[in-house]
């Protein structure tokens, strides 16, 4: 049966909305901020890759936070995808994300809250019945708001039965147009998931007026098999994140839904509007911005997806690559041209490969990364993909950090003492500092604390290639913690100790953004509502 929906119309019944929680839930996870430009840089590559909503953020939960989610309703002000604000239950979550999403062509309101006997004991303190009220208030003001309002019953997939087709009942009523019921904690199987669904489907009046909605964790690896298990139960919207991102383990990862559902059209006979060919150029998008790269042996995304090693298995693809290729390296992305440019290459070779490769970048970030390009391809004997990406990322991500290093130079060898000397740009200042220290990248991480002072914890320092041969390009990653606030970065470069200290600037500015944000506050009063935004 169709549904009309108020901001996609009459509705497919095999159609499926994917609803990108990217920048709000993937965001929570330890070390993932984001500065704005970096959110509005996601959110437009998100909705180029076919995302149907983008929960833009917690628009309560600091003045960051607003105003990213209000510049990327501004983004969406005439088309684009559906930009939802998040909002706990009292009036001034809803009113904050009302003014927030106001700008866009289409805006949600994205209300929850507790409904699990646990959570409402420990966490709201409350009794079903004051649940059940903060349930209809909460929706019928944000329906004031909005056409589009959508609730969610945090730790849904733990809530007793007969309590939940209440809440959900009481949701609708007072005007919701999307229900979810989240796995929050990871806890179900895919039984459990078609359980559930079901039943509410079957059991609460109005069911058949609105969009059911999934959003399972991955607490026990199963994110992505409960999405498909709520999809066959007959959701209509699929809640994930690019890479899988989000708190603790993670959310049910978007790459490896779309493709599901996409090679196993025959077992699960519903659509969706995502343009496949963007998931790889996305997801190393994400992994630039945040600092955190995919695991070589991730589904869809990872560096060892479409590798075989095996004797057998290479015989096989050699012969035919459907033998162990069950969906095609093209179609979501990957390209099989390695070898692409040189240090003859001119300024239009350049931008051709850079749209080649997916990149739509404006005069000056092209500048910055065509003067990079040409030193690279100085230093470098061979120009790969793999290079060309990791170059952009890093050049184009940084240009609005508020600290950029600018020089570098560090003396170091056998029974010397390394020292490191650095300048920086810190908001428009110039900044130098020169320490010595253990090694190159230890006297360098000195002279950086010299030039910007500061206090942290160095909890991770990894170095891998770009590519083969003594002269691929480093990728640093560094992990900082302050205060128990964990920030990662990624910096790319020739040599490691100039990688390093590209990363560890990176972090530096992740903190910067860190810092500025808070906890929203506690809220009192009759409707005191869930502390915190884990639906």
């Amino acid at each position: 049966m169709a549904i009309n929906h108020p901001s996609f119309g009459t509705m497919d019944p095999d159609r499926v909305i994917i609803f990108d929680t990217t920048l709000r839930d993937g965001e929570q996870s330890p070390g993932f901020s984001m500065n704005l430009e970096e959110k509005l840089r996601m959110a437009e590559a998100l909705a180029e890759l076919g995302a149907d909503v983008l929960e833009a953020g917690f628009p309560i939960a600091s003045p960051g936070d607003f105003e990213s989610v209000q510049s990327i309703a501004q983004r969406f002000a005439k088309d684009g995808p559906v930009v939802c604000g998040l909002a706990r239950t009292s009036p001034g979550d809803i009113t904050r994300a009302a003014e927030a999403i106001k700008p866009a062509a289409r805006g949600r309101i994205h209300t929850f809250v507790s409904t699990s006997p646990l959570h409402m004991r420990v966490k709201l303190r409350m009794e079903p019945e004051a649940v059940l009220e903060m349930v209809t208030a909460s929706v019928t003001m944000a329906r004031n708001a909005t056409d589009d309002v959508e609730w969610s019953a945090e730790d849904g997939t733990r809530t007793e039965m007969d309590f939940l087709c209440r809440c959900v009942e009481a949701a609708i009523k007072a005007g919701a147009t999307t229900i979810n019921i989240p796995d929050t904690v990871g806890y179900a199987v895919p039984e459990d998931m078609h359980r559930i669904f079901s039943t509410v489907r079957e059991r609460v009046p109005g069911a058949d007026r609105v969009i059911f909605s999934t959003h399972n964790h991955n607490d026990l690896g199963l994110a992505v098999a409960n999405t498909i298990a709520a999809i066959r139960a007959g959701v209509r919207q699929v809640e994930c994140t690019i890479n899988g991102i989000g708190e603790r383990a993670g959310n049910a990862s978007l790459e490896e839904i779309v493709m599901a559902l996409r090679t196993r059209h025959d077992a699960i006979a519903v659509t969706n509007g995502v343009n496949s060919g963007n998931i790889l150029k996305t997801s190393r998008l994400l992994a630039t911005i945040t600092g955190f790269d995919v695991q070589p042996n991730k589904a869809i995304v990872g560096r060892n997806a479409f590798a075989h090693e095996s004797g057998i298995h290479q015989d096989g693809m050699l012969k035919d690559s459907s033998t162990y290729e069950i969906m095609t390296p093209e179609s979501v992305g990957w390209t099989k041209s390695s070898l692409v440019l040189g240090k003859h290459s001119g300024r239009a070779a350049f931008k051709d490969k850079l749209k080649a490769l997916g990149y739509e970048v404006g005069d000056n970030a092209m500048n910055d990364a065509f003067k990079r390009f040409k030193d690279l391809a100085d230093r470098k004997k061979v120009v790969y993909d793999e290079d060309i990406v990791a170059l952009v990322d890093d050049e184009v991500v940084r240009a609005h950090d508020r600290i950029k290093l600018t020089g570098l130079s560090v003396s170091t060898g056998m029974h010397t003492r390394p020292i490191a000397s650095i300048a920086l740009d810190v908001d428009g200042e110039a900044r130098e500092g020169v320490a010595g220290g253990d090694g190159g990248v230890d006297a360098t991480f000195a002279a950086l604390r010299v030039a910007f002072p500061h206090d942290v914890n160095l909890k991770l320092y990894a170095v891998q290639s770009v590519t083969g041969g003594t002269d691929a390009q480093a990728r640093v990653t560094v992990r900082l913690e302050e205060a128990g606030k964990l920030v990662d970065g990624q910096g790319a470069d020739t040599d490691t100790i100039v990688a390093s200290a590209r990363a560890y600037v990176h972090a530096l500015n992740k903190l910067l953004v860190k810092r500025a944000r808070t906890a929203p506050a506690e809220m009192g009063g009759e409707m005191n509502p869930a502390l915190a935004a884990s639906a």
